[in-house]
């Protein structure tokens, strides 16, 4: 290939990603999805407009090397701490029941190959972190419980993928055994990782050190990028997945000074190539395939998600939560993963796995994205009862009757904390309803009343005798929830007061209307007290925030500020 076509093809690839990130967005779908699709359409079993394929995927590797190093540098052991319980131990949990009934169907139901079902096993165990986050920003729920069970257990998947990768190696080892495979990758793996943490503690800070003295961006990125490109085709050459050699690297660089402005650096770039890479994924995906395996394709689809809910469903319960936590969770993390992407191309490329199995992967990871909105909003729908009076009574001796409290705060949350202090700093008794089990022991070990339970459930709810309360304060980020919780409050005990927490100006309508007195919405809160401050540095006199806030959506220019 001259360099002039190889300008008009890697020019087609970006104009492609980004007419389908924009068509993607513009129907309020992952961009992922959007690149998937349209390596489909310009691929070789299409429209075949690339002809060079080699290029494509030189370029999807340095897609998947730069992913996967600044993983390495975003990736904390504070993360870990932070997730509690069921982020740590119930991802795990997670991961691994879903790889062995993966396994276990691969193997009895498809009567795929152990090695391939393995495999399998794998890439449904993982979820896409990518969409997740996307759904719960957009729901306003990335605070709530289950949007944190879902956070948290996803940080726990993208560094299992690194794990795995390491497997995949093993098992496209050439010659059946398996686990002298597995023993040699092990080695492999224990002599890199020595090696990367000696460079790590001796030569890269040196190395950065000297690099940034010099005070130039481009050196300074040119140094990132041969090191984590470099670490990636060093694993390579050993035998290994690229992935964990990238991973390796970025991981050790974190520990340096120097971590924030590499990942500053690298972003753009790895965005860019990242997106080249999910094209790639989908040109090597064969739609003509879909008219002999559509059968096993529906069955596929029918078992990944039976089992990927069933798993994080049953998870979340054993750690203490309710069943709406559980099939939220369930019902977010359904879907295969982007990382899922890179186990299968691995083990297409160590020939592990045929086209077909290839083609089978990526069309039912592509359903599941597409369907995980439609499911996590069914999940919310279903999992909010609607208030009849009938179903209330008011129990006499109720959890609550232990205590003097007036006010009930539902949600333990940084903003419940807040609010439970200052109550009770003020003399107010107050009683606290979570449904997260390490919230309520907090509370318990600071001498605060709490009870544990889901206080979005009409049955729990009426044993807490919301009548003989004066203030309910909803704190908790679930808009369903509240809705629920709001009704009932307003049945129980018709003169009781109640603060709920919003999300924005329609959901703020619809509580006032079900007889909530006073919307928060945190936004809205904090833009005031920008706004005061910003008055005060200007210089301008003291007035009343609201009376100057623009309105929602308002899009005039604000005027210029007079100087101090």
């Amino acid at each position: 290939m001259n360099g002039e076509t190889l300008v008009i093809e890697i020019g087609i690839l970006l104009a492609a990603a980004l007419v389908g990130g924009m068509v993607a967005h513009r129907l309020r779908q992952p961009v992922i999805l959007g690149y998937l699709l349209v390596g489909v359409l310009i691929g070789p079993y299409t429209m075949g407009i690339i002809s060079d394929l080699g290029m494509v995927e030189a370029a999807a590797t340095i897609g998947v090397a730069l992913l996967m190093f600044t993983l390495g540098l975003e990736v904390s052991v504070d993360q870990l701490r932070h997730v509690g319980r069921v982020g740590l131990w119930g991802g795990v949990a997670q991961i691994m029941l879903t790889l062995l009934l993966g396994f276990l169907a691969g193997f009895f139901l498809f009567r795929w190959p152990v090695e391939q079902s393995i495999l399998f096993g794998m890439v449904i165990s993982l979820s896409s972190t990518a969409i997740c986050f996307k759904l719960l920003m957009e729901r306003g729920e990335i605070s709530s419980i289950h949007g944190r069970i879902m956070i948290a257990i996803l940080i726990l998947q993208d560094i299992a993928v690194v794990l795995m990768t390491v497997v995949v190696s093993a098992l496209g080892g050439s010659g059946q055994d398996i686990l002298g495979n597995l023993a040699l990758t092990a080695g492999k793996v224990i002599a890199f990782s020595g090696l990367a943490i000696a460079l790590g503690v001796w030569v890269l800070p040196w190395l950065m050190g000297r690099i940034g003295g010099v005070r130039s961006r481009e050196i300074f990125l040119l140094v990132v990028l041969v090191i984590s490109i470099g670490a990636a085709i060093a694993t390579q050459i050993l035998g290994l997945s690229m992935v964990f050699g990238a991973f390796l690297v970025g991981l050790v660089l974190r520990k340096t000074a120097f971590a924030n402005q590499a990942l500053a650096e690298v972003t753009p770039l790895r965005d860019v190539f990242s997106s080249l890479f999910f094209i790639s994924l989908g040109m090597l995906f064969d739609p003509g395939a879909l008219a002999e395996i559509w059968p096993t394709l529906i069955v596929l689809v029918m078992v990944i998600i039976f089992i990927k809910m069933a798993v994080v469903f049953g998870v979340v319960r054993l750690f203490g939560y309710s069943q709406r936590i559980a099939l939220l969770s369930g019902a977010g993390l359904l879907q295969v993963g982007e990382f899922g992407f890179i186990l299968a191309q691995d083990g297409l490329n160590s020939g592990l796995v045929s086209g077909s199995f290839y083609s089978l992967i990526v069309a039912s990871a592509i359903i599941t994205m597409i369907l995980t909105p439609l499911s996590l909003s069914l999940a919310s729908r279903l999992s909010t009862k609607a208030v009849r009076p009938v179903e209330i009574k008011v129990v006499a001796d109720s959890p609550s009757s232990e205590h003097t409290a007036r006010v009930l705060i539902a949600g333990y949350g940084r903003t419940g904390r807040s609010v439970a202090q200052g109550l009770l700093r003020a003399g107010t008794p107050v009683l606290i309803v979570d449904i997260d089990p390490e919230q309520i022991s907090e509370a318990r070990r600071k001498g605060i009343p709490a009870i544990y339970g889901d206080v979005t459930n009409v049955h729990f709810l009426s044993k807490l005798n919301l009548s003989k309360l004066d203030l309910l304060i909803i704190t908790i980020p679930d808009t369903s929830g509240v809705t629920t919780l709001v009704k009932a409050a307003r049945i129980m005990n018709p003169r009781i007061k109640i603060l709920a927490r919003v999300e924005n100006d329609k959901e703020a309508g619809e509580l006032k209307k079900l007889g909530v007195d006073w919307c928060v919405n945190p936004e809205y809160e904090a833009s005031l007290e920008f706004l005061r401050g910003a008055l005060g540095f200007c210089g301008l006199p003291e007035v009343e925030a609201k009376a100057v806030l623009p309105p929602v959506g308002d899009e005039e220019p604000p005027p210029v500020c007079r100087a101090i």
